[in-house]
């Protein structure tokens, strides 16, 4: 067997080797969470469900909020979500990913009805389109029948890293406020951080 020959086999071995070892599997959040931390010390999705879940208990536990909500004791109170900023460096930041986890949590409350504030356009669309004689009227939808929102909410979200002979530490800040449509008046504000620690610089 010639050199040249030799060396093709030696690449199909090398090449069917590192083949091999390549190994995936199913697992559960909790085991994905943990798995991340061994691959990258950017954000994943485990930090989107402790930063919601977190804050979202300071929203419910607040005293401005429970005075505010008591004024809407036969019904929830209704919210859109407004604009949450990255403003970290960052470009990656799954900002919508927080956005969906927010509006996923305010969904499964009895304290809010969301308003989908961002499909507004083409649902003002539908209705015209049903009130040009296209539709039935007596099953048209009529103009002016739309929920107002009665608070917003938008966020802020901060990231200071820190590093030193090949030693992190990240700390992410998450902060939401509330706010009152009709009178500007912040109901209240959420503060949430997560912390990563990495050594010898990111895998990712």
């Amino acid at each position: 067997m010639n050199t040249i020959k030799v060396l093709a086999v030696l690449a199909g071995l090398v090449a069917f080797s590192g083949c091999s070892s390549f190994k995936a599997q199913r697992v559960d959040e909790a085991k994905a969470d943990e798995k991340a931390m061994e691959i990258t010390d950017n954000w994943v999705d485990g930090d989107t469900i402790r930063v919601i879940s977190g804050s979202m208990k300071q929203v419910y536990a607040h005293k401005r909020f429970q005075e505010f909500k008591a004024r809407f004791s036969a019904k929830r109170i209704k919210v859109f979500v407004g604009e949450i900023r990255n403003n970290t460096s960052e470009s990656y930041f799954p900002v919508k990913d927080l956005e969906d986890a927010l509006l996923e949590q305010m969904s499964n409350s009895d304290e809010f009805t969301l308003i989908d504030a961002s499909r507004r356009d083409s649902l003002l669309k539908e209705i015209t389109y049903q009130n040009d004689g296209m539709v039935d009227s007596a099953q048209a939808k009529k103009v002016g029948r739309q929920s107002g929102a009665d608070v917003m909410i938008f966020g802020d979200i901060n990231m200071k890293p820190e590093t030193r002979d090949g030693k992190t530490i990240k700390t992410y800040t998450v902060n939401l406020r509330l706010t009152e449509i009709q009178s500007s008046e912040e109901i209240c504000r959420t503060r949430e951080k997560i912390n990563k620690y990495s050594e010898g610089g990111a895998k990712w």
